[in-house]
């Protein structure tokens, strides 16, 4: 696993310069920055003081330097071999105290400083640099022992969550509760598997999300911190805290942490890649299609997953009896732009996304068609959308229809494309399937077909009510000879107290059991 971070000591939790400036030991000794001003944002991980002229052989990097300079008094060559010096070991700043050795800011240093980019800033009162160095020193291992306590604390409970069988978004929601700050995961391509955080937030930053994912690649400033995803030579994602607000050391800490769970998380069984594809298409299309969430706020989510959003005509359906990655790879097959998601066992939405120019009634006939081939699939549809803020009601209404026609017997002649005008009779029961009046009229016509003798002879009556009252198919479905038939028949009558020859009486029991159907499920 690798970060956006290139040496150690940027892990290490670290002041900047402009915050050393502004502790009040050191405001005491009225400091003013002569050269550099525009790198005070550098992390100062120590304090050293140091005279010799040869000082970075001394330093590791990211100090500050602290130095009256009493040995480079009158030796301008010194002076500037010095700040040379500092630039070659990535010295932080350097603070001069003026005194008897530099009653002034020496030119010399100043030019030497503001060329190559160091901070220098000068003391224009006496100063003990005891004290600065006792403060900063005692900051930095709070800030370290904090930063560490926290790292700890984050593993600890995302390990707990992972043993647990937790899903990726739990984890994710756990590291936006610490970050403070939205957190994104996105593939290799950038686009967006997973978010965590405040809704207005996250939305914030996945309404521009291309432009923001070439930012974040590009830098960390800002508080956007990224850290790669993958293990074994394998780089398969990203995860990214978008703009984090505490200190940058402990924030690519916390990433690294939630970067090590994600990829436990993976290797563990408990998610890959691929199915937080899935899972995030699974919450855009729930979301969706339940409506809690308005359509236009989902809109980012939409396009920062990949699915084109602009000028484009959208077709809901809701697929009966083919898994999500079946689905998928027709789409790919087919060069469909489209989400998938799982709403219920051997039941899947599907969105597709075409292009205004597209034939958007043949291109999902030839999706349908493609999944039908030897199968009792059913692919049920609503009429294309050209608004998104369409798109829910239309994903309700193809998943109507798939209610509709679930088990049905009729589902063998139904189209390849079942649309709302499709389902009939069927189609309202279902609607008004939990409506307490439906259910006490269907309990009340079917009466003693409902009890334990009444299973196979209910069976026997949805059949001969689907085939249209056809007792030669009817016999045949059950693999029953005609007299055995009609003496099932009979008994149905008798337990219903109803006359299946006559229209109405059979038309009410067809209706009851209709209505029996769909809410059983």
């Amino acid at each position: 696993m690798t970060t956006t971070s290139e040496t150690p000591l940027s892990w290490e939790p670290a002041l900047s310069v402009r915050q050393v400036l502004t502790l009040e030991r050191v405001l005491a000794g009225e400091p003013e920055v002569v050269a550099g001003a525009g790198q005070l944002d550098r992390p100062v991980r120590w304090v050293h003081v140091a005279e010799a002229a040869d000082v970075g052989v001394m330093l590791s990097g990211g100090e500050m330097v602290l130095t009256t300079g009493v040995l480079l008094a009158g030796d301008e060559a010194k002076q500037a071999e010095y700040i040379q010096s500092l630039h070659r070991a990535e010295a932080s700043a350097v603070v001069l105290g003026l005194g008897r050795a530099f009653p002034a800011p020496p030119e010399v240093m100043r030019r030497a400083a503001e060329r190559c980019g160091l901070p220098m800033v000068v003391l224009h009162r006496p100063f003990p640099f005891a004290e600065l160095t006792e403060e900063v020193q005692s900051r930095l291992v709070r800030r370290k022992f904090a930063a560490v306590s926290l790292s700890e604390t984050v593993r600890t409970e995302l390990t707990a969550l992972i043993t647990a069988g937790a899903p990726l978004q739990r984890l994710l929601d756990e590291v936006a509760r610490h970050s403070g700050c939205p957190v994104v995961v996105t593939n290799l391509a950038h686009r967006v598997l997973a978010t965590a955080g405040e809704r207005s937030a996250v939305d914030d930053v996945l309404r521009d999300w291309e432009r923001v994912a070439r930012q974040a690649s590009a830098c960390a400033d800002g508080g956007w911190i990224g850290t790669e995803l993958g293990g074994r030579g394998e780089r398969w994602g990203r995860l990214l805290l978008c703009g984090y607000r505490g200190d940058a050391a402990t924030g690519r800490l916390l990433a690294d942490r939630a970067a090590e769970a994600l990829v436990l998380h993976r290797m563990l069984g408990a998610g890959s890649a691929h199915s937080w594809e899935e899972e995030s298409a699974q919450s855009l299309l729930t979301d969706l299609v339940s409506g809690v969430v308005p359509a236009g706020r989902l809109l980012p989510r939409a396009r920062a997953a990949g699915l084109p959003v602009n000028r484009r005509t959208f077709v809901p359906l809701v697929v009966l009896g083919r898994a999500t990655d079946e689905l998928d790879r027709v789409l790919r097959l087919l060069g469909l732009p489209g989400l998938v998601a799982e709403l219920a066992a051997d039941v899947a939405a599907v969105l597709l996304s075409l292009a205004r120019d597209q034939d958007a009634e043949v291109l999902t006939a030839h999706f349908a068609a493609r999944l039908r081939a030897g199968s009792g699939t059913v692919v049920a549809a609503s009429d294309p959308r050209t608004s998104w803020d369409d798109v829910p009601a239309g994903l309700r209404e193809a998943r109507h229809v798939a209610d509709a026609v679930a088990g049905s017997s009729a589902a063998l002649d139904l189209p390849a494309v079942v649309r709302l005008k499709d389902v009939h009779l069927r189609g309202l029961i279902r609607l008004l399937r939990d409506d307490p009046q439906v259910q006490s009229f269907a309990e009340r016509e079917l009466g003693g077909l409902l009890g334990d003798a009444g299973p196979e002879l209910l069976n026997v009556l949805r059949t001969y009510l689907a085939t249209g009252r056809n007792k030669s198919r009817t016999a045949q479905l059950h693999h029953v000879s005609r007299p055995a038939l009609y003496r099932r028949l009979e008994a149905i009558q008798t337990l219903l107290g109803a006359d299946l020859d006559d229209f109405e009486q059979a038309a009410s029991v067809h209706i009851a059991l209709l209505a029996h159907d769909a809410q059983q499920g």
